[in-house]
């Protein structure tokens, strides 16, 4: 969908569908009542009638209405004046595209950021009102054929077809602002499309099937974006490398699988080759069946989701490239799958880590941190400021925070304070679990220096416990995202998060920041603010 910014004016534009916003009680806002005017009061009668109250998650379709030169006009509720929160503006947003979805119109005019939201800018607004866009109206139906059309009975398809045309889809959605923000707006839209597109990417990625997403197809995805950009180079350590450099953690997942494993490296350089990187690393478990630790076979499908990290840093790298930040990143993705085979780990395994240390491996089942620390050694090599992997990693965080919050683990509490406030921002929010040493205790093996579980007790916390082990030579952060990668259910599907929530931690890490709707770099050198 193509999203684009225009100053607004009190007169109706001229579209296929203009959306204004109306308050509980009958109260219009500036711009709603000024249009009332124009039709000679023909909305106050109508909401006075009694076919909108106002609430937040209420609208109104109508058409034809006299004196204005809109097709249609979609009115919304926004609840009492000077109400609003985040989570009643996305209500709001969610409503308006899901009525403009089914309305059969190709294009709307939003007249919705003068709605006043508690601590929010216009910025905030239009960023949210992109994010909810492309949530609501994102399908992924590539491989679905018309074949899959059910026939009526008795008609041939070529005639149902002709009777039953498809409803136009929504195309293009203008964003109307103040002339005095009609140039800062412009910016901000360019930051939220981009990260429109990397979630879009990351969905697209999650929801393709294990027979089609290998390993191989996401290093293709990551060779895809590096020709499209030439800030962007790719390359892959293959299993022979990887044996050679001694990752026999990552190996010991990969080893009972045909399909062999990858370590995807994408790197971005968009600042001075003096200025320290900073490293995301992605889990790529393209298919997770616990491997000897045999999941239950129930919604085992949903483990093609097992990759949504790899899908989240590949996602947040188109973004990044695509909106030019300044700063160096680089992206390592272990790519793999977890099968049981007569090759494949077996409980009691022990096996040694780039790192040297070694772990017994008590559940196959635990492979995320397997692959994911001998990446985080590896990533040292390329001295990063940060590092921030992100995993589907424990069904114990979904118990613990459900769907709504990602799982948040840190080593340095700026760089933790930091992603709360991007999430917060983004409404793609964590919430920060302890990562003290008490729970170091519960990784003891009796053969190696660690066990790769540390039973059902705070399960989450001791996977992030294992991997900071790994991650004692620069600052880290964790983010299990088993909650909120993907839905069950009839809405089965991925969500594209966290990629919302990088890219905006990016953003103002680098120091390209959205103010009054403004992208603007800050003075001084443009590297983080999370102290040393």
């Amino acid at each position: 969908m193509e999203f684009s910014v225009k100053s607004r004016s009190a007169a109706a534009p001229r579209t296929a569908c203009l959306v204004l916003g109306v308050y509980e009680n009958g109260k219009l806002p500036a711009t709603t009542a000024a249009i009332d005017r124009t039709t000679d009061g023909y909305l106050s009668k109508i909401i006075k009638g009694g076919d909108l109250e106002g609430q937040p998650g209420q609208s109104l379709l109508l058409h034809a209405v006299p004196g204005i030169p809109c097709q249609r006009l979609l009115l919304v509720g926004a609840g009492p004046e000077g109400t609003l929160n985040d989570r009643a503006y996305g209500k709001l947003l969610g409503c308006t595209f899901s009525t403009l979805a089914s309305s059969g119109t190709r294009e709307a005019m939003f007249q919705l950021a003068e709605l006043e939201v508690e601590g929010r800018d216009t910025a905030w607004k239009l960023s949210q009102t992109i994010a909810v866009g492309q949530q609501s109206l994102y399908r992924f139906d590539r491989l679905k054929t018309a074949l899959a059309r059910p026939v009526l009975r008795g008609v041939s398809p070529s005639l149902e077809k002709s009777r039953a045309p498809k409803r136009p889809a929504l195309r293009r959605v203008c964003l109307l602002v103040e002339r005095k923000e009609l140039a800062k707006a412009k910016k901000t839209l360019a930051q939220a499309a981009a990260t429109a597109h990397g979630v879009d990417l990351a969905q697209d990625l999650a929801n393709l099937p294990a027979n089609i997403c290998t390993p191989n197809y996401l290093l293709k995805e990551a060779r895809k974006i590096a020709r499209g950009h030439k800030s962007v180079t790719v390359r892959a350590l293959n299993e022979a490398a990887m044996k050679k450099l001694g990752m026999g953690a990552l190996l010991s997942v990969a080893q009972g699988s045909r399909t062999p494993p990858q370590l995807i490296i994408i790197q971005y350089k968009g600042a001075a080759a003096r200025q320290k990187p900073v490293a995301l690393i992605g889990k790529g478990v393209t298919f997770d069946s616990g491997g000897i630790s045999l999941k239950p076979g129930a919604a085992m499908d949903e483990m093609k989701f097992d990759m949504c990290g790899a899908a989240t840093v590949l996602g947040t790298m188109a973004a990044v490239a695509e909106m030019k930040l300044p700063l160096n990143l680089v992206a390592l993705i272990p790519a793999t799958e977890n099968l049981p085979d007569g090759n494949a780990s077996k409980p009691g395994d022990v096996v040694t880590t780039l790192s040297g240390q070694t772990v017994e491996i008590l559940n196959t089942d635990a492979e995320g941190r397997l692959i994911l620390c001998d990446t985080l050694s590896y990533a040292a090599r390329f001295k990063p400021e940060l590092m921030i992997d992100v995993a589907t990693l424990t069904g114990a965080c979904m118990v613990a925070l459900g769907g709504h919050p990602s799982g948040l683990f840190s080593n340095h509490p700026p760089l933790a304070a930091a992603l709360l406030k991007a999430g917060t921002y983004s409404q793609d929010r964590a919430w920060e679990l302890p990562l003290w040493d008490e729970y170091q205790d519960q990784l003891k093996s009796n053969f190696a220096d660690m066990a790769n579980i540390g039973g059902r007790h705070g399960g989450a916390i001791t996977a992030a416990a294992f991997l900071s082990r790994f991650a004692t030579h620069t600052h880290w952060a964790h983010l299990d995202i088993a909650g909120t990668a993907w839905k069950s259910g009839a809405k089965k599907g991925a969500t594209g998060r966290p990629v919302p929530l990088l890219t905006r931690f990016l953003l103002e890490h680098c120091g390209v920041l959205a103010r009054d709707g403004l992208m603007s770099r800050s003075t001084g050198r443009a590297r983080g603010t999370l102290g040393q």
